[in-house]
């Protein structure tokens, strides 16, 4: 069984950044991509971030420029670098791992608060 673990979460202040870290449990490149979503104030996940296994990206609108997905294959790992952060960016963020056959599994989540 696939487990994912995200972690970095916190409290920053509007314009702050913060690093979350998606740890996976086996070869992050055995996946056919890896991503984040958040679920925020709309109660609806949506995508923030995607890295393929080739390594391309894609971002949400509202967070380009300022967010970057990355990885680090040695240690099954994919991050998530928040720069400018802004208060609509409070959420509950996961990671996902998407499968060859398109299912999905999902770590437990982290909470991200940017408040003054």
């Amino acid at each position: 069984q696939v487990q994912l673990v995200e972690s970095g979460g916190g409290l920053v202040q509007p314009g702050g950044s913060l690093r979350l870290s998606c740890a996976a449990s086996r070869n992050i490149l055995s996946f056919n991509a890896m991503g984040w979503y958040r679920q925020g104030s709309r109660k609806e996940r949506e995508l923030v971030a995607l890295i393929t296994r080739v390594g391309g990206t894609r971002y949400a609108d509202s967070v380009k420029g300022r967010f970057t997905i990355s990885r680090d294959n040695a240690k099954n790992t994919v991050y998530l670098q928040m720069n400018s952060l802004k208060p609509e960016d409070t959420a509950v963020y996961y990671c996902d791992a998407e499968t060859f056959t398109k299912s999905d599994y999902w770590g437990q989540g982290t909470q991200v608060t940017v408040s003054s």
